[in-house]
């Protein structure tokens, strides 16, 4: 089984050394790495290059210029992945908000016959870091239960997840065309898409730690902007249905 562990990178150089060694520490068979770095300005490009010659085959690298951001990083690396013929595919922070010890509970899960997997931080047991302000929960917790889930009537707790493991056939069956959010939102259509196809998603409780070097991207103007363009998901997708089966 191929396991391709999808890491978007903007300004990350200090953060993926030690990811890096933690996620191949893991043991796990088959697992790969694979960075797609929007041509940051403080080396991280040129680190996973050097990564990429120290883990040869195993730590690849997409190098991407022009239109940048979120989610064509994730589109970009999520083709590149499927091309290679990765067997299950997850999607991660560089900063250890996601803790790459909860993969291989991904991957026990999702054998059990679901499409997704999702770390979540608004199921039972799931936390957040208590170094987040009162301002910061307050806005996330807005996004996801009063906002987006409300709207697009999301079974999801947690519709701005960011870690989560695909299965191939999953994210075969998503048209990742289109798929246009190109920030935070992009989640919340990948979430949405997946519902109105009818796959089989599972929400797993994670600790969400603040993230332990450089500065969050995650901006409350961000945020307001990804939250108004969720009434585009909504129109876009409207009409979609699951496959017939017939």
């Amino acid at each position: 089984m191929k396991l391709t562990t999808i890491i978007p990178t903007y300004n990350e150089v200090q953060n993926l050394s030690a990811v890096t060694a933690e996620l191949f520490a893991l043991g796990l068979d088959g697992l790969e790495i694979l960075i797609v770095d929007d041509d940051s300005p403080d080396g991280t490009g040129q680190l996973a290059d050097d990564l990429a010659q120290r883990y040869a085959g195993r730590f690849h690298v997409i190098h991407r210029t022009g239109q940048r951001g979120l989610g064509l990083a994730y589109r970009d690396g999520f083709r590149y992945a499927l091309d290679a013929g990765a067997d299950l595919i997850v999607q991660m922070d560089a900063d250890f908000s996601h803790s790459p010890g909860y993969i291989p509970q991904f991957v026990a899960r999702i054998q059990e016959g679901y499409d997704v997997v999702v770390g979540s931080r608004y199921v039972s047991g799931g936390e957040l870091d208590e170094k987040w302000s009162l301002g910061r929960y307050l806005l996330s917790w807005w996004a996801n239960s009063a906002y987006a889930r409300p709207i697009l009537r999301l079974q999801v707790k947690d519709a701005t997840a960011g870690f989560k493991c695909w299965r191939r056939s999953t994210l075969l069956g998503i048209d990742l065309d289109t798929i246009r959010s190109n920030g935070y939102v992009f989640q919340v259509e990948m979430a949405y898409v997946c519902q109105r196809l009818g796959y089989r998603v599972l929400e797993i409780p994670i600790f969400f730690e603040d993230r332990r070097i450089g500065r969050s991207k995650m901006s409350i103007p961000v945020k307001l902007e990804a939250a108004l363009r969720v009434w585009e998901v909504w129109w876009r997708h409207r009409h979609l249905r699951p496959p017939s089966t017939e």
